[in-house]
């Protein structure tokens, strides 16, 4: 089968349980009336199932081709299918007016980044990076920067990348050894090598502008010693046109395991010129703002591919006949009932169904508080929405990447031998979602980054707010029977992951060690809580629905996989807990040299 975009879902999350219009007081809420979004929504379903679907094997076994010209092809068909989102307005979807864009809300946008990803992953970076690569500019570009680069970049009419990782250093950027020269014009010679840049060369877009990390001479060593610089393809002519061609070469694609339709690059900047975006030793920060956005996206990613992977698990469960139910026959006129009859077959399927739109909901109810951390005119409102993109940006691309990739193998599981084979479209799904857990930050360095650095931030003050917020929600629905399953559940998994942040907060520091041993189980845990409120959520707007006379299916199905998930899937909780508080001695106690 091909993937469907599951629109419907959309528009419940944005128009019942996020109520979109309540914003709409709001300027950059203004043009997003759901007339409007339901409009964008089929629309976006219609063209990532029609143009990008289509194209996601075909870039899966044609992959991209490097040339001796260090010129990069993708795969066939991608260019045309690149020409009609462009022409399709689709990219400037989130991007400021100021710049060409039509400055919808980030959520909305998030939308069809999903169905973008879940049809085409390979393609849909493409575009993503270009986003982020206007983010970063847009935050710490000079004014005339931001003119140059922010209006093609929006328009996609160039493409966009950030060159961080080098040959010794991935994650430890302190280490990079890219050198960057000042000149008297103003601008720097920019050399060294960078490896694995997505979309690094390609024949999509006219230009290319790669953001680059790299250390001017005499800088201090280590993170403090890191600037940032636009360093383009070609560099633009007085007109903003690409001119002459830079000293950026591709010297070779990666072979990777999935994702093959993107162009995975080793990139030479031999003298290459560059120009410094803010401050010098200053990089690192104005990259993070690329990167925070990329990892979201990454989370985002694993949501995508887990749906897709359940679209193929559910409709071959439905079609592929073996055995009996333990209950009698339930196709009586055939040799052998529906796989999905089933109970560990219902199991791999509700699992997957549970954890696949509890997380696209924690994806869309993060992102709005993004959108409101810079539209509100409430402080306080900003505050909150600054907050808990901070703290819950490692939990989204940790949590949902792993739990994603999980979703993807049971799906193969469903699909038995014919999912080991390329018959089926499910092993590419497993093959390209794997890079979600490993790329921007391994999921072991988000699970770091969430109990290192954002449960301490401004004093524990965004998961602090988290805890109260759920506290309140769960005290709002005492007096209603149908919301006691939700909220006795939530009341339970946010007992323990409070226990668990105080047992972090008392260990972590005596030893860090023990923060480092518990930090993914803390993660996971945080995650499940973080998905039983928003199950919790979606249960009181379909109730609500329901009671005021609502017969669309979809509310009764959301209360049904909701009770799912709080029965089967939130009592891993306990087990976290009592992963975390067992701390390093037993993680450590084993000699290096017994390795």
């Amino acid at each position: 089968m091909t993937y469907q975009p599951p629109v419907r879902d959309y528009a419940f999350l944005l128009r019942d349980v996020l109520e979109l219009e309540r914003y709409a007081n709001l300027p950059a809420f203004a043009d997003a009336s759901m007339d409007t979004v339901d409009q964008i929504l089929e629309e976006a379903g219609r063209f990532t199932a029609e143009v990008l679907a289509p194209l996601n094997s075909v870039g899966d076994k044609e992959g991209c081709h490097w040339h001796p010209d260090n010129s990069v092809t993708t795969p066939k068909g991608f260019k045309e299918a690149y020409r009609q989102l462009v022409d399709g307005g689709w990219p400037g979807l989130g991007s400021d007016p100021a710049y060409g864009g039509q400055g919808l809300p980030h959520v909305v946008n998030l939308a069809f980044s999903e169905m973008s990803s879940a049809a085409n992953m390979a393609f849909s970076m493409y575009p993503g990076l270009t986003h982020g690569a206007y983010s970063a500019i847009k935050v710490g570009g000079s004014q005339a920067q931001k003119d140059l680069y922010l209006p093609k970049l929006a328009s996609f009419q160039w493409g966009g990348t950030m060159n961080l990782t080098e040959p010794h250093c991935g994650t430890d950027l302190g280490l990079l050894r890219t050198k960057a020269v000042p000149q008297a014009d103003g601008t720097y010679k920019i050399s060294g090598q960078k490896i694995w840049i997505s979309g690094g060369e390609q024949d999509l877009t006219e230009n290319i502008v790669h953001l680059v990390l790299a250390r001017i001479e005499g800088a201090p060593m280590g993170t403090r010693g890191i600037s940032l610089f636009i360093v383009p393809k070609f560099i633009p002519d007085k007109d903003g046109n690409p001119g002459e061609r830079n000293a950026v070469k591709c010297l070779g694609l990666e072979e990777k395991m999935g994702i093959h339709g993107n162009a995975t690059c080793v990139i030479a900047h031999e003298e290459a010129t560059g120009w410094l975006i803010g401050e010098e030793n200053r990089g690192l920060s104005i990259m993070f703002v690329m990167m925070n956005e990329a990892r979201l996206g990454v989370g985002m990613q694993g949501i995508a591919q887990a749906e897709a992977a359940y679209q193929a698990a559910a409709e071959f469960a439905k079609d592929r006949l073996q055995g009996r139910s333990l209950t009698g026959p339930k196709n009586p006129d055939g040799p052998a009932d529906p796989i999905i009859v089933h109970p560990d077959v219902r199991r791999m399927l509700m699992d997957a169904k549970a954890i696949v739109e509890g997380g696209r909901a924690f994806l869309f109810w993060t992102a709005l508080h993004g959108d409101l951390a810079e539209a509100s005119p409430d402080e306080a409102v900003r505050q909150k929405g600054h907050d808990y993109m901070a703290l819950m940006t490692p939990v989204l691309k940790g949590f949902l990447t792993d739990r994603g990739f999980n979703v993807c193998s049971d799906a193969m599981q469903v699909h038995g031998g014919s999912g080991f084979t390329e018959h089926f479209p499910v092993s590419q799904y497993l093959r390209d979602c794997r890079i979600a857990l490993i790329y921007e930050g391994t999921n072991g360095i988000q699970a770091l980054d969430l109990v290192g650095r954002k449960l301490a931030a401004e004093g524990g003050r965004g998961v602090m707010g988290f805890f109260a917020e759920l506290d309140a929600f769960i005290e709002a629905q005492e007096a209603d029977e149908g919301m006691k399953p939700f909220t006795e559940g939530l009341a339970r998994g946010k007992a323990e992951l409070q226990e668990a942040t105080l047992w972090l907060m008392q260990n972590g520091l005596a030893n860090p060690d023990n923060a480092g041993a518990a930090s993914t189980d803390y993660m996971h845990l945080f995650g499940l809580v973080a998905l039983a409120y928003m199950w919790a959520l979606m249960a009181k707007t379909a109730l609500a629905k329901i009671a005021g006379g609502a017969t669309d299916p979809i509310y009764q199905e959301k209360l049904t996989v909701g009770r799912y998930y709080i029965a089967r899937v939130l009592p891993e909780t306990a087990g976290r807990l009592a992963k975390l508080k067992t701390g390093a001695e037993a993680l450590m106690a084993l000699p290096v040299e017994s390795f």
